[in-house]
């Protein structure tokens, strides 16, 4: 019998995953060439049968193969790549672009914790959540969260909708 990971809530807005998660990045990108799918599905099952239930994964390790790698079976945005460069993007139009484009790979109709991977310092954090929170309210994704933000840029992103 597998030990099961203990579950904790992130925030006051009711979400609650594992206090493990799996960082899928080195699946498909990064640390040398992308590993056998058959043995990264294996990995995914194990943790998710050992309680994980938090599977970190971005639309730019790949870039996108990650997603749709879990999607044959959670999600960031905020980096991508042009011209081979990464770009950090928080406009309202490649944040609605990143979110439908990320259901369509994991094959989902909402994500559960959908969050910014790196904070835009060219768009004010009001209007990267703002966006989000149309997302939310029409209900493809549960929760927001932010990744490598300050405390009053949580803040500030907070006002506009609870991360």
């Amino acid at each position: 019998m597998e030990a099961k990971v203990r579950r904790i809530k992130l925030g006051t807005q009711g979400l609650e995953a594992s206090a493990e998660g799996l960082g899928c990045m080195s699946m498909s990108a990064f640390y040398g060439p992308p590993k056998p799918e058959p043995e990264m599905i294996n990995l995914i099952h194990h943790a998710i049968n050992s309680g994980v239930t938090f599977l970190d994964t971005s639309d730019v390790y790949g870039p996108h193969t990650n997603e749709i790698l879990l999607g044959k079976l959670a999600t960031k945005f905020g980096a991508c790549f042009v011209d081979g460069k990464m770009e950090i993007g928080g406009v309202p139009a490649y944040v609605r672009a990143a979110c439908e484009a990320s259901l369509k790979r994991l094959r989902l109709d909402c994500i559960d914790l959908y969050h910014q991977h790196r904070v835009d310092t060219k768009v004010p954090i009001e209007i990267t959540v703002g966006e989000l929170k149309k997302s939310v309210e029409e209900g493809n994704i549960k929760y927001i969260g932010l990744s490598e933000a300050s405390g009053s840029t949580i803040r500030r992103a907070h006002a506009v909708h609870p991360t």
